[in-house]
């Protein structure tokens, strides 16, 4: 078999949003937002297989069970564009699991080893290329080739996308716990590289009260203003450092929250334990805000945190947030 040499595709993106309009809801089909590493695989024909991440580095030797996808279609070149997934025991996409197989490009006995504890999953949603481009068709008819080819296997799969019934689709997620929704709009064509309109992303994000720690130093337009606030929730009877948020803040907001923090300054750390952020300005735990955040990591950590708002009616006492049991 002789090896074809396909064209490089960089992925399309999609844009934060909300849900179309409902009269426009038959308009858009509906995914499942994943919560893994985004993946081209090359599929040149000869039963080889090439993993690019979004940044167009070569991955696959980090995925060393992603291989046999190499000839799932025979000698029929192709490129699929897709989500690679660690799942946790309850079938959830687990990001940290994930890390722990991400940056193991060039160390192929490592790559096995991990594979062995911890295998992925290549979930694909699109094909701008199969045996010629497709990026000027439309997606319904991108996603019915695609579907067409019936590509399942121990390591890889085609779920099905929903047209229509946006807003029961997003509602699903939610319930599930899942990240989000992905709509993409049926007559889009795929535009490499670009962060299109015709793909809108939901994330589901949930929001929790925090007590606040300490802060980072800003730089640049932000020197002499707070960075980043370093947040803790109580666990076991103590402050326990949750993670660092900084976005979310108007100016005018952040320039308030200064000077709330200057009044507080502290010498001591008042997380338990103490957590190693490089440059931290401890303050005395007596400011409450309200963050929202996607998911926590197994150790209880927030993850995408950004700060919604300050909590004045609450004393850190009152702040019914938690740690979830187990963190630490």
């Amino acid at each position: 078999m002789t090896a074809v040499t396909l064209p490089l595709i960089p992925p399309m993106l999609a844009t934060p949003g909300r849900l179309p309009p409902a009269a426009q809801d038959e308009r858009w089909a509906y995914e499942t937002k994943q919560d893994g590493q985004r993946v081209m695989a090359y599929l040149a024909g000869d039963g080889s297989v090439l993993l690019r991440a979004r940044s167009g580095e070569d991955i696959t030797g980090a995925y060393p069970e992603l291989r046999p996808l190499g000839g799932a279609l025979g000698t029929t070149p192709a490129v699929l564009d897709g989500e690679v997934l660690a799942l946790d025991a309850r079938g959830r996409a687990d990001f940290q699991l994930l890390q722990s197989r991400m940056g193991l490009t060039h160390a192929p006995a490592r790559a096995a080893r991990r594979a062995a504890q911890v295998p992925v999953h290549l979930v694909l949603f699109d094909i701008p290329y199969l045996g010629e481009p497709l990026v000027r068709l439309p997606y319904l008819r991108r996603r019915a080739r695609l579907e067409k080819l019936g590509l399942a296997g121990s390591h890889w799969s085609t779920p099905r996308a929903v047209t229509g019934h946006g807003a029961e689709a997003l509602a699903a997620t939610r319930e599930h716990g899942l990240e989000g929704l992905v709509c993409k709009r049926l007559d889009s064509v795929y535009e490499p590289g670009v962060r299109s309109r015709a793909w809108v992303k939901i994330r589901n994000m949930r929001a929790e009260d925090v007590i606040v720690g300490g802060w980072l130093p800003g730089r640049g337009r932000l020197t002499g203003l707070p960075g980043a606030v370093l947040a803790g929730q109580r666990a076991g009877g103590r402050l326990r450092y949750v993670g660092g948020v900084g976005t979310g803040w108007s100016e005018a907001e952040r320039t308030e929250l200064a000077g709330l923090l200057r009044a507080i300054a502290s010498d001591r750390c008042p997380f338990d334990p103490v957590p190693r952020v490089a440059g931290a300005q401890w303050v005395l735990p007596r400011l409450v805000g309200e963050v929202a955040y996607s998911t926590r990591t197994r150790s209880g950590m927030l993850r995408q945190p950004s700060w919604l708002r300050l909590r004045p009616d609450l004393t850190p006492e009152e702040s019914a947030a938690d740690v979830p049991e187990g963190f630490g």
